[in-house]
C-alpha cells in the first residue's frame, strides 16, 4: 500500500494551460493564446447543479434534468482565464450583459468548438478510457 502522501497534491484550479484557439487574435504578429484551467469535482458539481432543473409529472418532481447547452457554456466560462469573459469591457464590446453570451459572440463555431474541446480534454473528460486502462496496466 502506497503512503498517503502522493494524495496530497496542491489543488487542481492552479493547474493552467495556454491553447491556441484561432490565429485570428494576434498579438506582435503571433497568435494569442487563450489560457484554460482545471476545475475541481467539487466545482463541476456546483455547476450541474446550477444547470440542472426539476422534472416534474403531475405535479410531482421525479428526477431532475441537465440543461447540456447551459452546462457547456459555463464550463466555458469558468475555465478560461484568459480572456476573461467576465471582463465588463469585452461584455460591452460583445453588446452583451452575461458573460456567457462572450465567448458564442467572440469566437466562430469551430473555434468555440476547438476551445470547449481543448477544456474537456484538459480537465479529464475526453480521456480515452481504452488509453487509460492500458496505462493502468503498466
Amino acid at each position: 500500500m502506497g503512503s498517503l502522501k502522493a494524495f496530497m497534491l496542491p489543488p487542481v484550479m492552479e493547474e493552467v494551460k495556454e491553447v491556441v484557439i484561432s490565429k485570428r487574435f494576434v498579438e506582435n504578429g503571433e497568435p494569442l493564446p487563450f489560457k484554460i484551467r482545471v476545475i475541481s469535482q467539487e466545482m463541476n458539481e456546483q455547476m450541474l447543479k446550477q444547470c440542472s432543473k426539476p422534472v416534474k409529472r403531475n405535479g410531482t418532481v421525479i428526477g431532475e434534468e441537465l440543461d447540456r447547452q447551459k452546462y457547456a457554456k459555463m464550463l466555458v466560462l469558468t475555465c478560461t482565464v484568459y480572456p476573461n469573459f467576465k471582463d465588463a469591457e469585452l461584455c460591452d464590446y460583445y453588446k452583451t450583459k452575461d458573460p456567457m453570451d462572450v465567448p458564442s459572440r467572440m469566437l466562430t463555431a469551430g473555434e468555440y468548438s476547438k476551445l470547449a474541446q481543448a477544456i474537456q480534454s484538459f480537465n479529464g473528460f475526453a480521456e480515452d478510457t481504452d488509453e487509460l486502462i492500458e496505462e493502468a496496466k503498466n
